[in-house]
């Protein structure tokens, strides 16, 4: 396992993946449990499933997850319109290691400290979303990046991790899917308030982006989409995961170039 976690991220739309564009303009990359059963094979250590339906107030499609988790052999964590305690029990009993909650969080903390009391701070990820407003700064997103809070990122991750969020993800949607890097102003200010892990998502393009996340940034993971779904930006599908000496020899802390 890579001492720096490097996690697909993939979003389910209904019963497909898809891929999109600063939470725009899905592109469709294929099954769930076939994408799943190719992981699987390149061995990654653990994965993403964010519902972008269910994040919009749908209820998740548990027919769909139960695939996922009676095919996959890694760790899965589940996100998306969890809003109770109770679908929480159905997702983690059907296998799901961790549960990602966003939304519901930010209009109920303490629906995290209910999780976290419930299955432990390890099994509850705060998932937060973030745009650059207009005069600059950055504000917390829900409702699939539809919804503005008003909230600073900073402030929300430490919200989130006293009510209990074992890890906080950290997604920029002006960056989700354009392969142009992590924003790592974002992750650093956040990882430098925290003291439990922050995932960098959102922009990821090449092993140097990741390197950047974590060195500069603070990052203690990685969630990556497009880079690992497509061949190259522009080009077409190709489920993939970078070779391990490659992301080992980026993320050694003695090598200073990639």
């Amino acid at each position: 396992m890579l001492k720096t976690r490097v996690i697909p991220c993939l979003l389910l739309d209904g019963s497909s993946l898809v891929k999109t564009e600063r939470f725009r303009d899905p592109k469709y990359i294929g099954d769930p449990a076939n994408t799943l059963r190719i992981f699987n094979e390149l061995e990654v250590d653990e994965i993403f499933i964010l519902d972008i339906r269910a994040a919009r107030g749908e209820e998740p499609r548990y027919d769909i997850l139960q695939e996922c988790v009676d095919e996959c052999f890694m760790p899965l964590a589940y996100g998306g319109g969890i809003r109770d305690l109770a679908q929480a029990k159905r997702l983690i009993g059907m296998g799901m290691e961790k549960v990602v909650v966003n939304s519901a969080a930010s209009r109920n903390p303490s629906l995290v400290r209910e999780l976290a009391d419930h299955f432990g701070s390890q099994a509850v990820v705060g998932s937060i979303d973030v745009k650059k407003k207009l005069f600059g700064g950055y504000e917390v997103m829900i409702d699939g990046g539809r919804t503005g809070t008003g909230r600073d990122p900073v402030e929300y991750a430490l919200e989130l991790r006293r009510q209990g969020a074992g890890e906080i993800l950290v997604t920029s949607i002006d960056r989700e899917g354009t392969w142009t890097g992590f924003d790592v102003p974002l992750v650093k200010k956040i990882s430098e308030s925290l003291d439990v892990p922050v995932i960098a998502h959102g922009g990821g393009g090449s092993i140097a982006d990741i390197r950047e996340a974590v060195r500069s940034g603070g990052a203690s993971a990685v969630a990556l989409g497009s880079m690992l779904v497509f061949q190259k930006k522009g080009l077409g599908v190709l489920v993939n995961f970078p070779e391990r000496a490659e992301l080992e020899k980026a993320l050694d802390p003695g090598e200073d170039a990639v």
